[in-house]
């Protein structure tokens, strides 16, 4: 009896020729509609990091005024959030460790330093990527982020 129960699953297991070449077609067909759309966004992909970026140091620069009473000055610059600053505002309940996770401040995806300015001219602070040209204005690739700006 073990033998018959044996045999008849041997028989029945696997995939058909056929069923194979189903799928296969199946997975070029996705990958040919869907590939091409990833393929193709990688700067799209890197503006979308640097908004994240620049909302991550927003909220960095919120704990930071909310310990200290004000927003670094733009001469201390976004290193104020890893590292007490020294002169101007001296802050003086700097949080242990700083307000960054990594301990560092990020460059933008393009490998620059944001530019972060306070008081802003459009609000208490602005921070900005200049792009991929890492020069102020530009189009597509080459286009500012501006913390303003993101929604």
């Amino acid at each position: 009896m073990k033998t018959r129960t044996i045999k008849k699953l041997n028989e029945s297991s696997g995939f058909t020729l056929i069923e194979i070449m189903v799928v296969i077609v199946i997975l070029g067909i996705l990958a040919g509609l869907l590939v091409p759309r990833i393929i193709g966004r990688p700067e799209e992909a890197k503006q979308l990091k640097a908004k994240i970026q620049i909302e991550g140091l927003a909220t960095a620069l919120s704990l930071y005024k909310l310990d200290n009473g004000n927003y670094p000055e733009t001469e201390q610059g976004l290193q104020a959030l890893v590292e007490k600053p020294e002169t101007g505002n001296l802050a003086g309940k700097w949080h242990k460790g700083g307000y960054l996770e990594k301990g560092k401040v990020p460059l933008d995806p393009w490998g620059n330093e944001f530019v972060y300015l306070s008081p802003g001219m459009h609000g208490d602070y602005d921070i900005i990527s200049y792009g991929a040209d890492g020069v102020p204005s530009g189009e597509d690739k080459n286009q500012d982020i501006n913390s303003w700006e993101i929604e």
